[in-house]
């Protein structure tokens, strides 16, 4: 199995049992924030159940090497600061594959140039490089975030008691489905 198809078992394993067992919690209209800490603690117990106990979920992570701010270039360019909902990553220690996970989860209701900003911001972070000139060496981590093996939009439409689900694979929306909830 190669390992954006191993990134997908492990977020949609999660993702099954939060479904079922947060649905009161969904359902109560809470904040994007606490919905999305659940969430982390569900994919936290999956990845610990396969082989990547060594890695960490974070929610609202936003440090790169050194403690600097993350950052990732825009569609014309410009670097811009980012911190993700949530991402599954070594945290700098795992040079071969540090970055694996990034979700971006919003509300239905939310801003529709909030949801597209996030859509772009999975786009960057799953492409091999920003420039073509940095290129993956296994020695060193670029200066712009990149190399997520998946990207994760999530839409809750409480509603309706559906999820949206997107995955992004280098730089583009590769599948998109909805859940019931």
């Amino acid at each position: 199995m190669n390992k954006y198809n191993e990134m997908k078992e492990l977020f949609e394993l999660a993702n099954k049992k939060y479904l079922i067992e947060q649905k009161e919690l969904i359902q109560s209209g809470v904040s994007e924030r606490t919905l999305c800490g659940q969430l982390m603690l569900y994919l936290n117990k999956a990845k610990d159940n396969a082989l990547y106990r060594q890695y960490y979920v974070d929610v609202e992570y936003n440090r790169n090497i050194n403690g600097r701010l993350k950052t990732i270039k825009d569609g014309e360019g410009e670097i811009i600061t980012i911190n993700c909902d949530l991402i599954l990553h070594s945290r700098g220690e795992n040079l071969v594959q540090d970055n694996l996970i990034a979700l971006e989860m919003k509300k239905s209701s939310g801003r529709r140039s909030e949801k597209e900003k996030d859509r772009e911001r999975l786009k960057a972070l799953t492409r091999q490089s920003f420039d073509n000139i940095w290129s993956y060496d296994g020695k060193s981590l670029p200066e712009h975030v990149c190399r997520y093996i998946l990207g994760v939009y999530y839409e809750l439409n409480i509603s309706r008691m559906e999820a949206l689900v997107e995955y992004y694979q280098n730089g583009k929306l590769v599948q998109s489905y909805t859940l019931s909830i």
